[in-house]
């Protein structure tokens, strides 16, 4: 069970980080990897659930979808799930919210268009605050502050349609999405480029790149940059000063290069990023 308190999946770790009037904030760590199916779970809240690390399974009306930092999910009542882990252990956040809140946010008319959403940069520094929030204590005010602005974001991107999912290559677009995502999640042979990505998944470079935007809103480039910008962020929050040699590990063609990648996505520099994710 990878968003609340209760399910059927053995070593999943589950404590409450927060609670508010109207939300809940739960921390949801698995713990080894479970290549199966979960047990069928069917929840009665709202809930947006962002991975902290790792990357896992859902399986909703037959569907099945990856999640790992650079995609959450929207979970909303009376949906059938069920979840495998067969990375190893993932590490959760999610943020329950009632129907009093989630009105008020999302509107009397909101309705799901599709439950996966997308995790740019600026959604991974507010989930970065959010959790820094729950460390220090500040649970009124910054914390709730944080919730507001994540599940703003959550209802508006999950009011959107989804693709068609045409098929190119032979292959359909999630699973061409999907694939260019791991890959370039794990550094994997051929994830340096365009070209050399396309000829590992027998597809034409202008097919991937078409199938990416087409699934995930973005181009492959862009979201490629996002990846390094979040690994910036991550070692910029644990205290990272070399920034010279942050851009040389991270790939970027000197530390200049890096820090306009992370205004682009961010519109903060690698100082101000480090004030924001200080407590």
């Amino acid at each position: 069970m990878l968003s609340g308190p209760a399910g059927s999946v053995p070593a999943v770790a589950v404590s409450e980080v927060a609670r508010l009037p109207g939300a809940c904030v739960w921390a949801v760590d698995c713990c080894a990897a479970h290549p199966g199916w979960s047990d069928v779970e069917v929840r009665d809240d709202r809930r947006f659930v962002l991975v902290r690390s790792g990357r896992f399974l859902r399986r909703i009306d037959g569907r099945e979808s990856m999640f790992d930092r650079t995609v959450a999910y929207l979970g909303m009542p009376g949906e059938v799930e069920e979840f495998a882990h067969p990375c190893g252990g993932d590490r959760c956040t999610s943020i329950s919210v009632r129907s009093g809140l989630w009105r008020a946010i999302a509107g009397d008319d909101w309705a799901l268009g599709r439950s996966d959403v997308y995790v740019d940069a600026r959604v991974d520094l507010l989930h970065r605050r959010l959790l820094l929030a729950g460390r220090i204590g500040d649970v009124d005010y910054a914390l709730a502050e944080e919730i507001v602005r994540l599940v703003a974001v959550a209802a508006h991107a999950a009011s959107q349609g989804r693709s068609t999912g045409r098929r190119r290559g032979g292959l359909p677009d999630d699973a061409v999405a999907a694939a260019a995502r791991a890959a370039v999640l794990d550094d994997e042979p051929g994830s340096e480029g365009l070209i050399p990505l396309a000829e590992r998944f027998g597809v034409s470079p202008f097919g991937l790149s078409r199938a990416f935007s087409a699934v995930m809103g973005v181009s492959l480039t862009r979201y490629r940059n996002r990846v390094r910008v979040g690994r910036a962020l991550e070692r910029i929050e644990h205290g990272d000063r070399d920034l010279a040699g942050l851009a040389a590990d991270l790939g970027f063609s000197d530390q200049a290069h890096m820090t306009r990648t992370i205004r682009v996505h961010l519109g903060e520099t690698p100082t101000a990023l480090r004030m924001l994710l200080s407590a």
